[in-house]
């Protein structure tokens, strides 16, 4: 028997629906660039019989095939595969919300996994963008599977679409927490929570809308975690939305920049490391702006840390800048040049990992090491 998993009716479903969108999309960029070149008005003439055209036929299509699935999406509701799932948490990430919007069978609902070893301490692990629950397990190492094995955690796995605005996916988070712990099959004295990468602002996010709901999870919470996590946002997504501006500035080129603005909210949330509603609602997340967010504090009583990577070496200037290549230094440990938006995190519990990359901080054993003592302590 090979050892493939089969295609499921629903993720075929899906695909198709992306497929669909994706062909009418850019069949509309290349006619917004055909008429602003020629100057023809739009939809008229043979152009836009054409245009008006391929969008009909891939809209009939692409309907045709999504019905005739439909009957067998629950024939594909069986075991999954590592490599699926991989594949289902890159397209959330990038277009998660846009899946949500439209009723996509490839959404991913937020949920747990947890390891069947209950005990008083909780573990909860929250991964970054485009990433899901499995990897985790990054090079035959697990943070969760060790630190339950050297401390003695239940590990307990976040798995959620990173696509979706981080305060969204953070008041979920809140509630999925709350239920845990209240479930939980004996009394839990201590919960840590460990955020790679986005899934620290999904944490913090969610310890903000805890608070304000009253919740009793956060009475557990003892310790905080953040891998690599762009507290002040990330560098490549400010070049993202500069990429869009400068398109914008022609008339030629400004229909690409429709491309660009594929990119999810979750995406462009971490151009500031947004935490709450009120940092996007009312606001064009792609037009560039200052700084828009409020600030938000640490919890009360809980320890935090903070890890983070350094690609070049480390002390220098450049490796502070660009840091693990996604995440700058500064926002990792949560410095900022205004007094009011840094987080109160003291030096003896912030990390610089040498010579590092962001999903190093998964598996290298110094990173391990140092996690292990921060949550020994």
């Amino acid at each position: 028997m090979s050892g493939k998993t089969p295609i499921r009716a629903a993720d075929l479903r899906g695909l198709n629906r992306l497929v669909i969108e994706a062909t009418t999309g850019v069949t509309g960029v290349v006619e917004a660039m055909h008429h602003n070149i020629s100057r023809v008005p739009g939809g008229r003439g043979i152009a836009g019989l054409v245009y008006r055209s391929i969008r009909g036929i891939t809209r009939l299509v692409g309907g045709g095939i999504d019905a005739a699935l439909a009957p067998l999406t629950p024939l594909g509701a069986g075991k999954s595969s590592p490599g699926r799932e991989a594949v289902l948490a890159a397209v959330n990430g990038v277009l998660g919300d846009h899946l949500v919007a439209t009723g996509n069978p490839l959404a991913i609902p937020m949920g747990m996994r947890v390891v069947p070893t209950p005990g008083s301490r909780v573990l909860v692990l929250a991964h970054g963008l485009c990433m899901n629950d499995l990897q985790w397990n990054r090079k035959g190492h697990d943070h969760g599977t060790a630190l339950a094995r050297d401390l003695g955690f239940a590990p307990v796995y976040l798995h959620y679409n990173s696509g979706l605005h981080v305060s969204t996916n953070g008041r979920a988070f809140a509630g999925v927490l709350e239920d845990l712990i209240g479930q939980w099959p004996v009394p839990v004295e201590e919960l840590v929570i460990l955020g790679h990468s986005m899934g620290g602002l999904v944490t913090r996010s969610a310890c903000h809308y805890g608070s304000a709901a009253g919740h009793e999870w956060l009475g557990c919470l003892k310790k905080l975690v953040f891998l690599g996590t762009p507290h002040h946002g990330s560098a490549l997504e400010r070049g993202g939305n500069r990429v869009d501006f400068a398109l914008g500035i022609s008339r030629y080129t400004a229909p690409l920049g429709r491309l660009g603005k594929i990119r999810s909210a979750g995406i462009t949330d971490l151009r500031h490391g947004n935490l709450l509603d009120e940092d996007w609602e009312g606001r064009d997340r792609f037009e560039a702006s200052e700084d828009p967010r409020r600030p938000v504090p640490l919890p009360e009583g809980v320890e935090c840390y903070a890890m983070a990577a350094a690609a070049k070496k480390a002390g220098s200037l450049k490796s502070h800048l660009i840091g693990d290549g996604l995440v700058p230094v500064n926002s990792a440990l949560g410095r900022h040049e205004e007094a009011a938006r840094t987080l109160p995190i003291p030096e003896s519990r912030q990390w610089i990992a040498p010579d590092m990359k962001h999903f190093d901080l998964l598996s290298r054993p110094e990173a391990y090491e140092k996690i292990r003592g921060w949550l020994a302590a």
